[in-house]
């Protein structure tokens, strides 16, 4: 069996995935499949729409499937904020008909999270390889301020046509290649937070991930030139990756302190060129930064870390607060800033159990690190072969901002990576100035 199939059968939502040249011949019969004698909707965009929602449109109507008139957005720049869900969800609520989503990022959660609020399951149709979230448990959008993951189902099918994605903008596809390429450092991130006693690895989720991920990679090149089995490879690894999250019930198979990056740059509404940047292309830096954070620390003795300067060093649980209050006011998630942090500290006498913790298992631990990770020079050459920014002014970030980034990032999610690590062995700031001078 391969691994996209044991993936599905290990899956919780997703009944149902078709993958291939020509898939989209496939979508009616897919669609009386999973949802027979249902009503469908297409949900999508303007330019999903051209490029596939009108086929869609035709196909089930040629197979008999009612239908009601397609949704489609015409704003000029959708993203997933909460708004556009609530304007989706007046419309499914208004009907009985399954949503089926056709596009990439944005109108997948957003059509995720509507599907799920109306009370119903829906049908994606991937228009691009652009990033992992096609198959995943939740949904990330901003609300609020702030960019959150929703819990929702992921779709009950799923979709790809190999020859309708080679047609997505390269940029879109260089997108989903920087997202796969994220879960080697956050595969390490895992491997570190296992280690240290703050999550313990899931084996079936890790596998689904893990295995088969250099190979999906290994073809940067074809991924940008649209090598139909460069494509196909990395779709695969993509939908692997939702898969995963699927089995969890969590982002973390699939996403580490690069992630939280491109989370913190959306969350302070950065633009470049008065534009978003694209997930994928934030978290390829966010990839790099953190690579480069982990050669600092193979480089660094922890087997003799001055653990009592660590603790002297850690801020109490009101030391800490008022450091977030300072460094987010003025924000609309200062309160998320709060919340996150406290969610992960930890006092001086936990501290010194988890860094003795960490000097004994360092020899072993640094070796499973090392294995996983890519080397910073490959790690970028890859990345730029594929057509993803490897260099932070390429998305309009100044090597002040990076700086910064390091520090604030790992505020606004709980989850235990090596910002954590390098915070709490007070190494961070030594490490950030040996990366950016």
């Amino acid at each position: 069996m391969s691994n996209v199939a044991q993936a599905l059968a290990a899956a919780r939502d997703t009944k149902a995935l078709r993958i291939g040249r020509g898939a989209l011949q496939e979508v009616a019969g897919l669609f009386a499949e999973q949802f027979p004698g249902r009503k469908a909707i297409v949900v999508a965009d303007a330019n999903t729409f051209r490029v596939a929602g009108a086929q869609v449109v035709e196909r089930l109507n040629a197979a008999g499937v009612a239908q009601d008139e397609a949704f489609v957005f015409t704003d000029p720049d959708l993203y997933a904020e909460y708004s556009h869900v609530d304007r989706l969800l007046a419309r499914l609520t208004a009907t009985t008909a399954i949503p089926v989503a056709v596009g990439s990022g944005t109108i997948n959660d957003l059509t995720k999270l509507s599907a799920h609020l109306s009370g119903r399951p829906y049908l994606c149709v991937a228009t691009a390889a652009s990033m992992d979230g096609y198959t995943a448990f939740g949904a990330s959008i901003t609300a609020r301020g702030a960019k959150q993951t929703f819990h929702c189902p992921a779709p009950q099918a799923c979709l790809a046509d190999i020859d309708i994605i080679r047609q997505a903008p390269p940029a879109m596809t260089a997108s989903g290649y920087a997202d796969l390429f994220a879960k080697i450092t956050a595969g390490a991130d895992w491997l570190l937070a296992d280690s240290l006693g703050e999550e313990p690895i899931d084996r079936q989720a890790w596998n689904i991930v893990q295995d088969g991920l250099h190979d999906a990679l290994s073809n940067p090149d074809g991924v940008k030139n649209g090598d139909p089995a460069a494509l196909t490879q990395l779709v695969e690894g993509l939908l692997l990756g939702g898969f995963a999250m699927q089995w969890l019930q969590s982002s973390r198979p699939a996403s580490g302190a690069e992630h939280q990056f491109s989370h913190l740059w959306n969350m302070e509404h950065h633009l470049h060129n008065g534009k978003q940047t694209s997930h994928g292309f934030q978290v390829s830096i966010g990839t790099l930064a953190v690579t480069a954070l982990y050669e600092q620390a193979m480089q660094t003795p922890m087997a003799q870390l001055d653990i009592a300067a660590c603790c002297r060093a850690w801020p109490s649980q009101e030391e800490q607060d008022q450091q977030v209050r300072d460094m987010f006011a003025g924000t609309d998630f200062q309160q998320t800033a709060l919340q996150e942090t406290r969610a992960k500290y930890i006092d001086r006498a936990e501290l010194a159990k988890q860094l003795q913790r960490l000097t004994d298992q360092w020899p072993t631990l640094r070796r499973a690190l090392l294995q996983q990770l890519t080397p910073l020079s490959e790690a970028r050459r890859r990345l730029a072969l594929a057509g993803a920014p490897v260099s932070p002014e390429q998305i309009g970030l100044s090597p002040q901002r990076l700086r910064d980034t390091f520090v604030r990032a790992q505020c606004i999610r709980r989850r235990f990576t090596i910002l954590d690590l390098a915070l709490r062995t007070a190494m961070l700031h030594t490490w950030i100035n040996r990366i950016i001078v």
